[in-house]
């Protein structure tokens, strides 16, 4: 498994991640997943080559936190690259959010706010420092706090020794620049999948341009480009309203992975390797989240790091889906 400097710092990161907001379950995911499931696919991960575990407070209510928690447990610490998220909270108040269920999420990312969460994420998760503290949504009014004062505490919390490096998701290039402004900015979160590369007009430029690792979400659009979606399917949870997942989208896409299956058997793959294939040959700066929620799911995600996708077969994929992106 190809590894990835973090920005500035001493570490570095797998080309493949694990994301686990699909393991924290709850209502965004239409209920719980077996929680021996969710350890045993962490470990897995592990045993796979993949050192980095993404998690959120947001994902099902700090559910997902404990569960990775739970799984550490069970490996090598100083093996582990633990990411989790500040800024969206359900106990005080903030800007709206969304709603999970029956429960408001507000965006917070005030510095008292954020000495709370780190406190609360480092219980759940079980341990005395978190590598990677990313900021998960950015502030706005009419909670608004600068990003200079949200920088300048999660930089003393480094000098403390609760964090070691600092990220931001679902930032624009404004934002970025203004975290440059105040500190370092070792990684940033998007959304990135070949069905969806705004990212590529200003972010990825950018990133590549300071060093920071871009960590990719999303990348198989929440399960539509695995190939194992049918053309009955209906939509549930936090796929239902999306673009992608409108019935005529929907078809469409289905139809184009159909037309992949001479790439996967010249590539010996499966169609989501081939899609994440494709991602990380965009840049040796990505660093993809597969929201993988079984061993079997890793295994598969892994082989990825391994397909050398030809220039030829990468513009061929692309133009593909700039004939449904187009349309």
């Amino acid at each position: 498994m190809k590894m990835i400097p973090l920005g500035k710092t001493q570490l570095a990161v797998s080309q493949l991640g694990l994301g686990t907001w699909a393991i924290g379950g709850g209502p965004a995911w239409n209920g719980d997943l077996d929680t021996q499931v969710c350890i045993d696919t962490i470990v897995e991960a592990h045993r796979c080559g993949i050192n980095l575990i993404d998690t959120a407070p947001g994902y099902n209510f700090g559910n997902s936190e404990r569960i990775v928690g739970q799984a550490l447990t069970d490996l090598p610490r100083d093996e582990v690259i633990v990411e989790t998220k500040c800024g969206i909270v359900w106990e005080r108040e903030g800007s709206l959010f969304n709603k999970v269920g029956d429960r408001q999420l507000y965006k917070n990312l005030t510095p008292e706010s954020i000495r709370e969460e780190v406190d609360a994420s480092l219980q759940r998760l079980r341990i005395d420092c978190i590598d990677i503290y990313m900021t998960h949504w950015q502030s706005v009014p009419p909670f608004f706090t600068p990003i200079a004062e949200t920088v300048a505490v999660l930089n003393a919390l480094k000098k403390e020794g609760k964090i070691k490096s600092i990220g931001a998701a679902n930032v624009d290039i404004g934002h970025i620049e203004e975290y440059l402004r105040h500190g370092e900015l070792d990684i940033v979160q998007a959304k990135y999948s070949l069905l969806d590369r705004q990212i590529e007009r200003d972010i990825l430029p950018l990133c590549q341009k300071h060093g920071i690792v871009l960590q990719v979400y999303s990348p198989l659009e929440q399960g539509l480009l695995t190939g194992t979606v049918t053309r009955d399917y209906i939509p549930v949870g936090a796929q239902a309203n999306k673009v992608w997942f409108q019935h005529d989208n929907m078809l469409q896409v289905i139809d184009m992975l159909e037309k992949w299956q001479p790439l996967c058997k010249k590539y010996d793959c499966t169609v989501p390797t081939l899609a994440l294939a494709w991602i990380l040959k965009q840049s040796s700066l990505i660093s993809i989240l597969s929201g993988a929620t079984s061993p079997q799911q890793v295994r598969e995600n892994v082989r990825a790091t391994a397909i050398n996708l030809s220039d030829a077969d990468a513009l061929l994929m692309k133009e593909m889906a700039d004939a449904l992106i187009n349309k």
